[in-house]
């Protein structure tokens, strides 16, 4: 059984790949490539590309001609395990790109500019957001996979292997601030520039997003003299689990206990107001929770 369950993770993985991929090749092709938007990393080297030769050079053959060194390097220095997931994303992403282009030409043409009363020029600003939310999508579901789409990630990952001072972080910056300034020399438009930054900056929040989830529910620490009061009414009124936490006041030398729940932010308003029925005089402190696996919440499957 365990054989046969790990092979199902193995292609529900797989299938999240492939819908990630999908949806960030869509991002390119529509709201990205079409207004020179170059969002840093490969995507953006190989956009510059495409219009230096004249849009005869396919996008994501230009984005996999990038990425074949990098994989060579990667699977000599990082691991085959890694590597190989990798790979599957980056090629099927790069078809995705040139085989779904005809398409999104079609869609765009047909329900975008002929649109009335459409404006003469594009609107970059919201090209710009709307790429960086499905970028971020796609790229979001593939690393929660398992996988990357190559390119700068990759990149960071080897030049990390030599380099340990600088982080992932910090060379994926660099690396992507450098295509961004290339582009705008290139299509000689700071402008332009700054919508890839505001491309580059939604789809990594999106990522985050994803990956970490989203602000839904609130961590509260309650410092007060009726703790026990205050638990057994946020047990019941509420419905959620409290921990004592043993403190001790430092300026005052006394044990203290610690009130420590998580709730929903819904249950913010009724909560405070448990408290301070209980005691005006409780300290209470809050802190935004990304993800709350367990009963109640979220499970973990």
């Amino acid at each position: 059984m365990g054989v046969f369950k790990t092979v199902k993770i193995s292609w529900k993985e797989y299938i999240w790949i492939i819908a990630g991929t999908i949806i960030a090749a869509a991002s390119i092709d529509v709201f990205l490539v079409p207004h020179k938007i170059a969002p840093g990393g490969v995507t953006g080297i190989a956009t510059v590309i495409y219009y230096l030769s004249g849009s005869r050079l396919p996008v994501g053959l230009i984005m996999l001609l990038f990425n074949i060194p990098l994989f060579v390097l990667g699977i000599k220095f990082i691991g085959k395990k890694f590597v190989i997931r990798t790979l599957f994303a980056t090629i099927f992403m790069s078809v995705a790109i040139d085989t779904m282009k005809p398409f999104t030409v079609y869609f765009v043409d047909k329900y975008f500019s002929k649109l009335e009363n459409m404006p003469a020029s594009p609107d970059l600003l919201l090209y710009s957001i709307f790429g960086g939310v499905f970028m971020g999508t796609g790229l979001g579901l593939v690393f929660k996979s398992g996988a990357t789409t190559g390119g700068t990630d990759l990149a960071a990952r080897i030049v990390n292997h030599f380099i340990p001072a600088f982080t992932m972080g910090q060379v994926l910056l660099f690396i992507d601030m450098c295509v961004v300034i290339f582009a705008a020399i290139v299509f000689n438009s700071f402008l332009l520039a700054l919508y890839s930054i505001v491309t580059l900056f939604i789809s990594s929040k999106v990522i985050d997003a994803i990956l970490e989830g989203v602000n839904f529910a609130k961590a509260l620490f309650i410092i007060s003299d009726e703790s026990e009061t205050i638990a057994k009414r946020i047990m019941t009124d509420l419905d959620r689990g409290v921990t004592a936490l043993k403190g001790k006041g430092m300026f005052t030398g006394q044990d203290k206990q610690v009130l420590f729940c998580v709730v929903h932010r819904s249950q913010m308003p009724q909560l405070k107001k448990i408290v301070k029925e209980v005691d005006k005089r409780a300290f209470i402190v809050l802190a935004d929770i990304r993800e709350v696996l367990g009963e109640g919440f979220k499970i973990n499957e």
